[in-house]
């Protein structure tokens, strides 16, 4: 058994301080210990043996996975992800839709369209604008969102956002309902995040873009985003608020993403020794082509290959962690990365302001999106394609709705036995899509799947109740969950 050689920098995870927690001397001193063991199979070994209990890594194990490049070690990390995705969160894929609100911000991100100098149409929507944009989502079948504004005090103060949320909640259109909204807008104040919580938000989520201090300071050279500190220590700011479900995630491409990798899952061992809770998601973007944006002028371009290394190592570290990829990444890369850890996926994004009442075509659609969306396909083609693959969309919000949040939500995935309440839900809210949305192809398929799937729900009585919830769905009830 490997015997770990001890951090030569001392990192404090329990740390109020984001410098603490996300120490850049740590960091390096990890990249220079998995250069050192990259190479060891006895080591690699010893950590994919670690791994294989489904417990989790810790930054510096994991980072020694992410930096062999032995091609039957890579194997066996791609396949033991796959393994551990099944274990947590089975067959199941959750779907949700971004809305954006406002494109108006004051900073001067450097990889972002929407900032302070950029020539970008600007738009916010009215309220009246974003029940349209609700109604039209649930008129594909969506039934979670999350939503996304600049950073504004003017033009989007929190007053805006939460009496979007209330719009967005009190909109009932046919049989179509949003029953989760995820949040994910800028870095606010403990008494703000009391403010979204008691609006009944799910997940907030706030990207870090980068964990490198000096290089997000490079990026973020103006507005209040500059400030690393307050930036990073958001979601400490949020579970004090009494957010219990948030989702970090970082912009791979921009810096180095070994450095990106090491700091992620820092953030969420710091989450874990803080609070007793790690993050609801984690989130894998890349650079994308945008308005005023090259990809290539960033120092950290991520090959397809490598990105589902990262996906893989991802999984294996956090194992109880959901994770999204977005519209950002097209069929092929969201096929593979589905297999090595990715729980959730947005459909037939639009990533500009209003994009959902426009048509695609149209001109401001294109003016005010925030990147280039790749997956282009709409929902039903998505829910297709996921069918056809063996897996289950979900369109399931019970946990949130029922209070299984936080702590109660993850005593319940790391044993494992959320599966007993999530693959029920999945099909449930899987018969409401194809009874009221789906074409005659997907609702054919979908049937199928479900009654296939219904045979793997190992309780009679849990079975049976579900399918007595799917009959009486067939007879137009709705909202059914365990």
């Amino acid at each position: 058994m490997l015997i770990q050689a001890p951090e030569r920098v001392i990192y404090a995870p329990q740390s109020e301080k984001a410098e603490d927690f996300i120490s850049h001397e740590a960091i390096l001193d990890t990249l220079e210990y998995a250069d050192r063991l990259k190479d060891e199979r006895a080591a690699v070994d010893d950590i994919l043996a670690k791994a294989r209990e489904a417990k989790g890594l810790s930054h510096r194990e994991a980072s020694v996975l992410l930096a062999c490049d032995d091609p039957e070690k890579v194997q066996e990390i791609f396949d033991l992800a796959f393994d551990i995705k099944q274990q947590f969160y089975g067959n199941r894929i959750v779907l949700f839709a971004p809305l954006y609100l406002s494109n108006y911000c004051i900073n001067g991100c450097l990889y972002c369209p929407y900032h302070r100098g950029s020539d970008i149409a600007r738009k916010k929507l009215t309220q009246e604008e974003i029940r349209a944009e609700t109604i039209a989502l649930q008129d594909m079948g969506h039934k979670r969102l999350a939503v996304e504004a600049g950073e504004d005090s003017v033009n989007n103060p929190i007053e805006y956002i939460l009496e979007s949320l209330d719009t967005i909640y009190s909109v009932k259109h046919k049989n179509g309902a949003i029953r989760r909204v995820n949040v994910n807008i800028a870095a606010t104040t403990v008494e703000n995040y009391r403010r979204l919580r008691d609006a009944g938000i799910g997940t907030y989520i706030l990207f870090q873009e980068t964990y490198d201090k000096a290089g997000y300071e490079h990026l973020h050279p103006t507005g209040p985003k500059h400030d690393y500190a307050y930036h990073t220590e958001a979601m400490d700011r949020a579970m004090q608020g009494g957010i219990d479900d948030v989702g970090l995630g970082v912009l791979f491409g921009l810096e180095q993403y070994r450095y990106e990798f090491a700091g992620l899952l820092m953030h969420a061992e710091h989450l874990e020794a803080a609070f007793g809770v790690g993050p609801h998601t984690i989130s894998l973007p890349r650079v994308k082509p945008a308005h005023g944006v090259d990809p290539g002028s960033f120092d950290g371009g991520i090959s397809d290959e490598l990105f589902a290394k990262l996906a893989a190592c991802i999984r294996i570290a956090v194992p109880y962690t959901g994770m999204i990829i977005s519209t950002r990444e097209g069929k092929s890369v969201r096929e593979k990365l589905l297999r090595l850890g990715v729980s959730q996926i947005s459909g037939a994004s639009r990533t500009s302001v209003g994009g959902y009442v426009e048509s695609p075509e149209a001109g401001p659609e294109e003016d005010t999106r925030q990147f280039e969306v790749s997956d282009t396909r709409t929902l039903d083609e998505v829910i297709r394609w996921l069918i056809d693959l063996n897996y289950v969309p979900s369109f399931c919000t019970a946990c949130y709705r029922a209070g299984r949040t936080g702590d109660r939500f993850m005593e319940l995935c790391k044993s494992k036995q959320i599966l007993n309440c999530c693959h029920p839900n999945a099909l449930m809210t899987l018969k409401e899509y194809l009874m009221d949305y789906a074409g005659p192809e997907t609702y054919r398929a979908g049937e199928k799947l479900i009654e296939k799937e219904l045979e793997t729900i190992p309780k009679d009585k849990i079975r049976d109740l579900v399918r007595t919830n799917l009959a009486n769905i067939q007879n137009g009830q709705r909202d059914f969950r365990l």
